[in-house]
Order: structure tokens, then C-alpha cells, then sequence
């Protein structure tokens, strides 16, 4: 069993947690002991994984641009090289190239130090093998390691600096110079303005060394340039700051599209040519109609939080069919893979956060790939005088959604979520004009007549923390009060075990 010291280590499927002082109250807790124990935990599990001795593997090393990443690289480069291991030191980079330089290389394995979106001062290790990202019990694996002072013999490795990048860069042209097939084939983006805000993180090259070279006007962009303090606006592309931001600059610069990237670039997002979002069920509704273009009928793989207009597009419009799963990308990936392997024609795993993973692509939530292949259909509408703002059109959309988050009291706390669940399972089985959904997977989830608020809501535990998100979506303007106004019955008997505060504001 893990102690709370490296328990708290785990984050889903990664390693995380504050990696530099500078923020009040936050401790450093990946000092170097730390990762260098990671590191040497790491190696001991990839040895068994792959029946290797540890001086005969490569394993790779990349990171995002974050203030921290030199200190942990050194690190990560130097534990692995004093056990024998032969590493490619990739740089700066995103974390799906991180994977895919083990499908391109000879390397067993590979480490990209990141903490995504979170803040400057975080940082992280995430670890991919050929054949993927970890999960949670590989990780925990990893943690028993360096919490029982297990250790790889001492070796003498070394260390090759390589740019992948490049090669990845040159993936993400032939896949859109395949996909477009224009008639200036090396140009297939020629006329085509596209603007590409990186937040200041690693996906810049997005911009510069794959849509300029393919004849994209890339005027307008801004934030290519990495800094590791995100000074403009946090890398993200579910925040609220950053959509406005790419937003307004693609407005300002007249162009055709707008992309947008979370800091090491395995999410991304999209913006219309009238500056309105393409993000959460519109972003997962254009990918489902890309992918369910060589898949029909196709399964779609979603989180828990999909509106019920986005069932209807991708059933209704698109032919195919919805399986609306666990919140948590790993959760989705999975189910995708688990469905493929049991015969289920799935081309596509997305979660409303922007991590979407396609079959095509190794089953990798890459966000470059998928705004590759929307700037792919972009293309592709354009010269059929149409836009991607045609194909959303079908897309019935809520009139009002809002997300409420309540802590959990008890220290039990997925314990006591558990059983508010439940409770409200049964309760809501008796309410007029609520019925609980018969294909959800987390949580309780209930859809309410137009009496009674039209729409519906999802009250789940978070992947992660001590926290019930409650997520609720109308059809008609204040639709989502009256919705909290009824829940208010069930969740008002919980005030000493959830705080509701955010309830109270809302209504």
C-alpha cells in the first residue's frame, strides 16, 4: 500500500505536483530525491514490461516548456543514463509525439515531463510504452517502487540528443496533404488563413512548422513563442480567458479558422470564421462526423457530460451511434479500445475537455491530429462552398449549461459520493417529470420534462479529488434555475456532508 507522501504523487495516469517554490502555501514536493526515485521506479517497471535487462533498453525524454522542465530533465536524463539506459533526448516537445517516437524509433519507452494545463509551478512525469500511455495501477506500481527503495544496479548508459519534432511535424503535413489532395498538392492550405494560439506553450511549431510550410496565411497568430510562466493566458482550451482570447484574434485577423492548444498539445480546440467556439459538443461533433465518414454506423465513444443534442447529431444526423461513458480521458480511450476489441466499430474516443483519440492515430489523444483533421474537412468544404459552420447546423445545442462543483465534507470522501448517488437515484426515481437515464455510467444522471426545467443533470464524483461536479443543461432560458431550484429538495438534506455553497449562489 502506498503512504500519503507518494500516494499523493498520483495523478490519474501521470505523476504531478509542485515542482518550484514561488506560490504561497505550495510546498515543492518533486524535488530532485523525489524524481530520481520515479525515474528509477520507472525503469524497474518498463524492464519487466517489456523482458528487457535494463542496460539493454532506450527509453525517451521530452518536455513542455514549463520553468521547471531543465531541473527535471537533468534529472530524469541522469537517473536513467547511471542504470545503463540508452536515452534520445527529444527537447522541447508535445506529449503525443512523446508516444509516438516509440512507434518510429527504437526506443522502449518514453518519459515527457509535463503537468498539462496546470499552473507555472507544476510540473509532472507521464510515460509511454509502444503500446501507450500507463494507467492508473502502472503508476502505482511505479510509486511501490520508489517508496520501497527499490533501486536499478548501477550501469554506465547514454545519451544521444535527437529532433523529433521535425519528424512529427512532417507526419502532421502528409497527413493533410493526403487528406486535401489539392491540385497545388505541397500547397494544400494556400489561400487558406489560419490563426494558432499556443498560450506560450509547446505547440507553436503547429503554426510555423507545419501550417506555413503547407501555404497557410499564419498571420494573426500569437503566443507561439514558449515561456513556461504562460504570461498571456493559461494554455487551455477549456478556459474561459483563452477561448476569448483566440477568439477575438481570429476575428481581428479576418481569418478562415481559429486553433488553440493546452500547454503540451494532446488537447486542442477550434474557432469558427465568426469567432464563435468550436469547443466541448461542438468540437465532439465535428470530429464524429470526420470519423464516422469512413465508419458508418460507427460507435462514438464520449464522456459523461455530452448534451442530449449531441446524441441526436451524431445518431440522427450522423447514422452512427453514441455510447456515452466515464468522465476522465483514460476512461474514454479505453472504452474505445475495449469496444474495438470486442468487435464494436469504433473509430473515435472524446471527452468534452478536447482530449480525443482516434483509431486511425493509435487510439493517442493528440490535439495537433485532431485539428489536423478539421482543418482536413475545412479544406475540403471550402471547395464544396461550404463551411464548418454547415455541418454544425444540424447540431441542436442547450439554451443554458452550467457546471456547479461541491466539496465533499468527510474524509471517507468517494465513500460518501457514493452513497449521495445512490440516494439520489432513488430519489429522483420518484419525482414528477424526472426520469434517470438508462445508459449512463457514472454517477446519476436525470433528464426533466419542460415543466420542470427541460433539460437534465449529472451529478458525478470527480476523477481526481474530493469534489461532486454537478453539471446541468437546459432547452429553455432559465431552465437551468428551475432545475437547481427542484434538485434543491434532495441536496438540501446534504448540507453537513456536501458544501453548498456554489448551490446557494446560483439560485
Amino acid at each position: 500500500m502506498l503512504t500519503k507522501y507518494w500516494e499523493q504523487f498520483k495523478s490519474g495516469t501521470d505523476i504531478r505536483g509542485v515542482a518550484i517554490a514561488g506560490v504561497p502555501g505550495e510546498n515543492v514536493l518533486l524535488t530532485d530525491e523525489a524524481v530520481n526515485k520515479l525515474t528509477g521506479g520507472f525503469v524497474l517497471w518498463l524492464a519487466d514490461r517489456v523482458k528487457k535487462d535494463i542496460p539493454n533498453l532506450t527509453v525517451a525524454v521530452g518536455h513542455d516548456p514549463r520553468v521547471s522542465a531543465e531541473r527535471i530533465r537533468a534529472d530524469v536524463v541522469g537517473t536513467l543514463v547511471s542504470c545503463g539506459v540508452h536515452v534520445l533526448d527529444c527537447g522541447l516537445s508535445s506529449t503525443p509525439a512523446m508516444f509516438l517516437v516509440t512507434q518510429d524509433t527504437a526506443c522502449d519507452g518514453s518519459v515527457q515531463i509535463t503537468a498539462s494545463h496546470h499552473p507555472w509551478n507544476r510540473n509532472g512525469l507521464k510515460f509511454f510504452t509502444r503500446e501507450g500511455g500507463l494507467d492508473g495501477p502502472d503508476i502505482e506500481a511505479i510509486l511501490q517502487h520508489a517508496q520501497d527503495g527499490d533501486r536499478p544496479v548501477p550501469g554506465r548508459g547514454s545519451c544521444e540528443k535527437i529532433n523529433y519534432m521535425k519528424q512529427y511535424c512532417g507526419r502532421l503535413r502528409k497527413t493533410i496533404c493526403e487528406g486535401v489532395r489539392a491540385k497545388d498538392y505541397e500547397k494544400p492550405l494556400a489561400g487558406f488563413h489560419i490563426v494558432v494560439d499556443a498560450g506560450n506553450g509547446a505547440g507553436g511549431f503547429y503554426a510555423t512548422d507545419v501550417l506555413a510550410p503547407l501555404g497557410a496565411d499564419i498571420s494573426g497568430s500569437q503566443f507561439l513563442e514558449p515561456d513556461g510562466r504562460f504570461p498571456n493566458h493559461i494554455p487551455n482550451p477549456e478556459n474561459e480567458t483563452a477561448m476569448k482570447s483566440v477568439c477575438a484574434a481570429v476575428v481581428k485577423a479576418k481569418a478562415d479558422l481559429g486553433v488553440i492548444f493546452d500547454t503540451d498539445v494532446d488537447r486542442g480546440g477550434a474557432v469558427d470564421s465568426r469567432g464563435d467556439e468550436i469547443n466541448r459538443n461542438r468540437l465532439v461533433a465535428i470530429a464524429s462526423a470526420i470519423a464516422l465518414e469512413d465508419c458508418p454506423g460507427g460507435t462514438i465513444v464520449t464522456d459523461s457530460v455530452t448534451s442530449s443534442g449531441l446524441k441526436d447529431y451524431i445518431e440522427k444526423t450522423l447514422g452512427g451511434k453514441h455510447r456515452r461513458f466515464k468522465r476522465g480521458y483514460r476512461n474514454v480511450i479505453n472504452e474505445g479500445m475495449r469496444l474495438n476489441a470486442a468487435g464494436v466499430d469504433c473509430p473515435l474516443a472524446i471527452e468534452t475537455s478536447g482530449h480525443a483519440a482516434m483509431r486511425e492515430n493509435y487510439f493517442l489523444d493528440d490535439g495537433a491530429y485532431l485539428v489536423t483533421k478539421i482543418i482536413i474537412k475545412a479544406a475540403k468544404l471550402r471547395s464544396q462552398g461550404k463551411t464548418l459552420e454547415d455541418l454544425l447546423r444540424p447540431l441542436r445545442e442547450p439554451a443554458e449549461a452550467s457546471e456547479l462543483r461541491f466539496p465533499i465534507l468527510a474524509e471517507d470522501f468517494r465513500a460518501e459520493g457514493e452513497a449521495i448517488i445512490a440516494e439520489l437515484t432513488k430519489y429522483s426515481a420518484n419525482q414528477a417529470g424526472w426520469t434517470v437515464a438508462p445508459d449512463n455510467c457514472e454517477g446519476v444522471r436525470v433528464s426533466l420534462d419542460e415543466s420542470h426545467g427541460n433539460g437534465w443533470f449529472l451529478l458525478r464524483l470527480s476523477v481526481h479529488d474530493p469534489i461532486m461536479p454537478l453539471n446541468v443543461e437546459s432547452n429553455s432560458k432559465g431552465g437551468v434555475k428551475t432545475i437547481l431550484e427542484e434538485l434543491s429538495g434532495f441536496l438540501g438534506s446534504c448540507t453537513d456532508r456536501l458544501d453548498l455553497a456554489p448551490l446557494r449562489k446560483a439560485v
